[in-house]
């Protein structure tokens, strides 16, 4: 399990939180610091208010947002789930089934899903999860507002037992869960259920790096948003800072990421699928390819990453030098391109990208 940095918890500071209050409470294992190596094989406990097992992700200092591990026995079902904040499941293993309905409606619809599905079930609705397979144990995760909304109301009761029925979020329109969605703007897919999350087309994104494509997606009527990335092998993205709260699971693909402030050691992260980790709050990090195979991973956020020592609402894939928040690659450290070489070898993969201090070495 992670250490807990130095007590800290961004601008939260040392005190214990109302959700901090809540989440011992649970009972389960609570995962900090800026990463899990694997969470399919996370240890998990039984969680009383799920019915099944469970643990926390509480990563990189920040009370925006957290992740739940939900492991569903075989044949199982989790309790009836309903809160007052939003959550958007990916599915690790497994294949099963979630029941959604609204309070006082007899109505429920039912969203089958596997391995790499992704769906959010709407806002303050009632949900349970049911494992399809008699034979082996379910993994869910979910990326929840839950600290968010707990801190402001400082009440259990309210947040998990609110009965209000927010209609224009869901109203069990017959297609909510089978409509494909559709494009709203430039990488921007608006859809409430995706059945196969390494299989979704992405659009290119030439600001951010690599050759990279990407796709933002608008659920359930959400504040809280997911995008994909993908990355061809033998490259990395161009690093860059943001305001807490990005979750970033790894769905295919060998590598790791750099994490630092300027004037500290980066800290190197290595992952691989199932791998999740978050840089915290303005700290810069930067995604590498390292394997033979293209990279792809799906990144958790709450609203706009504002950095917050700036008015700025955006700037993420905007060079330093024009008032943005992201290194250009000739701007960067020599050491990290000398790091990557390094790394591309000893996996057996060869460096494709071009790059202006590497062109320079040569």
């Amino acid at each position: 399990m992670e250490e807990q940095q130095n007590g800290q918890r961004g601008g939260w500071g040392p005190r214990e939180t109302s959700y901090d209050k809540w989440q011992k409470g649970e009972g389960i294992p609570i995962y900090t610091g800026s990463h899990v190596g694997d969470l399919h094989t996370a240890e998990v406990k039984p969680w009383a208010r799920v019915g099944q097992k469970g643990a926390f992700v509480n990563l990189a200092a920040q009370q925006q947002n957290d992740g739940w591990i939900i492991e569903i026995a075989p044949g199982g079902q989790t309790e009836p789930l309903h809160h007052l904040f939003e959550s958007t499941y990916y599915i690790l293993d497994g294949r099963g089934a979630t029941t959604i309905w609204q309070q006082g409606s007899s109505k429920k619809q039912t969203v089958e899903w596997q391995a790499g599905s992704l769906f959010s079930p709407p806002l303050n609705c009632h949900y349970q999860h049911f494992n399809l397979d008699g034979q082996k144990p379910a993994r869910i995760f979910t990326a929840t507002t839950a600290p968010l909304q707990i801190n402001i109301a400082r009440d259990e009761a309210f947040v998990f037992d609110c009965d209000y029925v927010f209609k224009d979020r869901y109203n069990a329109e017959d297609d909510y869960f089978t409509n494909p969605g559709k494009k709203i703007a430039t990488r921007r897919w608006q859809t409430n259920f995706i059945p196969d999350t390494r299989g979704f087309k992405l659009e290119e994104w030439k600001e951010r790096g690599a050759g990279g494509s990407n796709m933002f997606f608008v659920m359930s009527g959400n504040a809280m948003s997911a995008h994909m990335s993908e990355f061809p092998p033998g490259t990395y993205k161009k690093a860059h800072k943001h305001g807490p709260g990005a979750e970033i699971i790894i769905l295919s693909g060998v590598g790791y990421s750099l994490l630092w402030y300027r004037g500290q050691p980066k800290q190197q992260v290595p992952w691989k699928e199932g791998s999740i980790f978050s840089p915290r709050d303005a700290e810069y990090h930067q995604h590498f390819n390292s394997g033979p195979e293209p990279a792809r991973y799906l990144a958790y956020t709450f609203g706009a990453l504002v950095v917050s020592n700036t008015m700025s609402t955006s700037g993420a894939d905007v060079s330093e030098k024009e008032g943005g928040w992201q290194i250009e690659y000739e701007d960067e450290d020599a050491d990290v391109i000398e790091l990557f070489e390094n790394e591309c070898s000893s996996h057996g993969a060869k460096v494709t990208m071009g790059h202006p201090l590497r062109a320079g070495r040569a």
